[in-house]
């Protein structure tokens, strides 16, 4: 895990990968919790009967927007900032679902910043963001993800 000690050192960092994240397990809970939460509530996500006869592997998978909303929680095992105030999504661009997640799979964040644009009381961070799937030659999701973290 690398550690700044406040925003604007992540400039230092453009250009280049920052790390990689701990491995997280998609179980069927998180997805069923997801599901309820969000009302995508669609078979290949949670009957775990049906996906055994039907689909490609016999598993349930993972929501794209699941996997993709795990990347705040996964940058925390790439870096921390000591010094700094509140943190804000953004946003993403350029989002692709390359791979379905299987139930019970583990996935992880590779992190290169791309940009760091000062913002008034802090710093704009754009981020080329990979997660990966254990075992698997395609990642799950490829986006750019944009946070403002504000001084302290």
């Amino acid at each position: 895990m690398v550690i700044l000690e406040q925003p604007r050192d992540i400039t230092a960092w453009v250009g280049r990968e920052i790390g990689v994240s701990d491995w997280l397990t998609i179980d069927q809970e998180r997805i069923s919790t997801f599901a309820r939460i969000t009302g995508d509530d669609f078979w290949i996500h949670v009957d775990t009967e049906r996906a055994a006869r039907e689909m490609p592997g016999g598993r349930t998978i993972a929501h794209g927007f699941l996997t993709l909303s795990l990347i705040p929680y996964l940058v925390r095992s790439v870096y921390a900032i000591r010094r700094r105030g509140k943190g804000l999504n953004y946003g993403s661009n350029r989002v692709r679902y390359v791979s379905p997640v299987p139930v019970d799979s583990r996935v992880r964040l590779r992190q290169t910043i791309k940009a760091a644009d000062p913002v008034e009381g802090g710093m704009r961070i754009t981020s080329d963001c990979v997660i990966e799937i254990e075992g698997q030659p395609k990642p799950a999701v490829v986006a750019e993800f944009l946070m403002v973290v504000y001084d302290e």
